[in-house]
């Protein structure tokens, strides 16, 4: 039943492009808000201001806005539990970090940062983990807070439980459990102050309400963390949800920056940004990622937006990893092509053509929409498919103009005689140009692969086209008959 007391956040940092991983979290929260009848909240979280990227944050609203994907509550929209921007409450995070240390969850740590690196360097030499030994976690608190008014440079540690068990319960995974004395003091908040992911995001989620955290499965390692911090505040938790990973196409290991890096030569990418100038369709990379940690049932595999809301659900997620199929996106891409109308196919490839500085009005792209559509994987391919019916110039090659088992002359003759039929037709449609071509065929005693070859090479330049008197027609009649005296007059060359 719906419940208006759903709550989920998709909490990026504006630190990077925005990949598939964020796109998949995204998703899922805003359908599960969506089937619930709760709320889609965007949060901003930019502590991190040596990692900030300018312009991040516009490419993540882009980046949604392109999926279809609306927020209720966030930036440029406000809300009752804001501001959803955490670089604007750092001093609501020192707050509840001073709260812990006065309920003895928390502590000032003076070690620095030489001292830790030394710390590091001579676990790793014992094999041992590199957690921190916890010398500053038994200084008094009073002596702590005299240090810290003295001006003494410092950060806040959790007081990690170091015995037994953390139980966290993942609506996915079930129960994970972590023996505690393999968690480390982890700081939460550094030495300028601001407070690094652990506690503003766990604030962040009391202060809004949020009933459900579904995140990337990168943060199970810190999860009991999170769990020892919410019960250190006392407050009651979201049910968790941990997405599965993301692996290579190779199936073997996570995907990587160097492998992201390496996609792009062939023509693929994993972020939203390159995904819309290659030509994908958001509808088709919506219900490619989708199916990337959920399925509906073993045979439905197309879905537009509001199916998804329809019948989307948290319990049939799938923790095992998803590799990154691309065979996969071009074949729910060339899906959602032909779902399209072809009047709005028509407006999609158009900004296609102008990028390219190809004047191509609507008009004609709209008569040829309907030969290319079962052609098109994705809406650049449109350039290559039909670029040659708008532009001015072409280049074509005399030798490929030579009908096949035909000398040089007896090309010219037939060349000659199609010009002066095409330019004897005074009605240009296609089923009047397809008969007067069939009928010099006939008399000339060609077959269909000489002068159908011949023509296309001619007022395209290209081997393969779409369908030939389609293209003629979108064309016109002096753009053909241009075309043919130049191809004539290229045979005449030879």
């Amino acid at each position: 039943m719906p419940d208006n007391s759903i709550r989920v956040r998709f909490a990026p940092s504006p630190t990077g492009h925005v990949h598939l991983g964020s796109a998949r979290t995204a998703l899922y929260d805003y359908l599960f808000a969506k089937q619930k009848n709760g709320k889609f909240i965007l949060r901003i979280e930019d502590t991190d201001q040596n990692r900030y990227v300018e312009g991040a944050e516009q490419e993540l609203i882009d980046g949604l806005h392109w999926l279809g994907i609306d927020w209720d509550e966030g930036p440029f929209k406000g809300g009752p539990y804001g501001p959803y921007r955490q670089s604007e409450k750092k001093d609501t995070y020192l707050k509840y970090a001073e709260e812990l240390i006065e309920k003895g969850h928390a502590y000032y740590c003076f070690c620095s940062s030489q001292r830790i690196k030394s710390l590091r360097e001579a676990m790793r030499e014992q094999k041992k983990s590199s957690l921190y030994d916890g010398l500053c976690r038994r200084i008094p608190l009073e002596e702590a807070k005299n240090r810290v008014a003295n001006g003494e440079q410092h950060v806040i540690r959790f007081k990690t439980k170091k015995d037994g068990e953390t139980v966290v319960h993942d609506l996915l995974r079930g129960e994970i459990r972590f023996p505690n004395n393999t968690l480390d003091d982890y700081i939460i908040v550094k030495s300028d102050g601001w407070a690094l992911y652990h506690l503003a995001a766990t604030v962040d989620d009391h202060l809004m309400r949020i009933s459900h955290v579904i995140r990337g499965s990168e943060w199970l390692p810190t999860s009991p963390l999170h769990h020892q911090i919410w019960k250190a505040f006392g407050w009651e938790e979201p049910k968790w949800v941990h997405l599965s990973v993301f692996l290579k196409p190779s199936g073997k290991g996570k995907m990587s920056k160097r492998e992201a890096a390496e996609l792009s030569g062939d023509g693929y990418s994993i972020f939203l940004k390159d995904l819309e100038s290659l030509g994908y369709l958001p509808e088709a990379v919506i219900n490619w990622i989708a199916l990337m940690g959920w399925s509906y049932d073993d045979k439905t595999e197309f879905f537009l937006m509001g199916d998804l809301i329809d019948k989307f659900s948290l319990e049939k997620l799938n923790p095992s990893p998803a590799a990154i199929n691309f065979s996969k996106l071009d074949h729910f891409n060339k899906l959602h092509i032909k779902h399209l109308s072809d009047d709005e196919l028509a407006h999609r490839i158009q900004p296609f053509f102008i990028k390219e500085g190809i004047d191509a009005p609507f008009d004609k792209l709209r008569q040829i929409v309907p030969v290319i559509k079962e052609r098109l994987i994705t809406l650049d391919d449109s350039i290559n498919w039909c670029k040659f019916l708008f532009v001015d110039e072409i280049s074509t090659e005399p030798e490929s103009l030579v009908l096949h088992e035909m000398s040089k002359a007896d090309s010219f003759e037939i060349a000659e005689k199609l010009l002066l039929v095409l330019t004897q037709i005074e009605e240009w449609n296609i089923e009047i140009i397809e008969n007067s071509v069939k009928k010099l065929m006939a008399d000339a005693s060609l077959t269909p692969k000489q002068l159908f070859s011949f023509l296309r090479n001619a007022i395209s330049g290209q081997s393969v086209t779409p369908p030939l008197f389609e293209c003629m027609l979108v064309m016109g009649k002096e753009k053909v008959v241009e075309r043919m005296e130049k191809a004539t007059n290229l045979l005449a060359s030879l």
